[in-house]
């Protein structure tokens, strides 16, 4: 029996409230390379061909995660989207400006 964390489930809230603006959701994406993970990708988010992504953090610890974002858009060369943060205690969602 797998028991969803706290994280777990403010994904899943998250997911709930962001669902309908897009074609497919991935949550707990792992990134790779050379067989190494480097981070994790907690909502990838596409409507056609603009792929957003979202931090998830249980308190508001915005700094991280602008980092971890920008670390990923990087690392997945992606031009077309948005980054955004969702801290799950306040049930607060912000866009990240780069």
């Amino acid at each position: 029996m797998v028991i969803a964390t706290k994280h777990d489930n403010y994904i899943i809230s998250l997911c709930e409230k962001i669902r309908d603006e897009y074609d497919v959701l991935f949550i707990n994406v792992p990134l790779k390379r050379n067989k190494k993970l480097i981070g994790e990708i907690d909502v990838y988010a596409r409507k056609g061909s603009r792929i957003d992504l979202y931090e998830v953090k249980c308190s508001y610890r915005i700094a991280k995660a602008k980092k971890q974002l920008k670390k990923v858009k990087k690392f997945l060369e992606i031009k077309e989207g948005s980054n955004y943060f969702y801290c799950g205690n306040s049930d607060l969602l912000l866009c990240i400006k780069e």
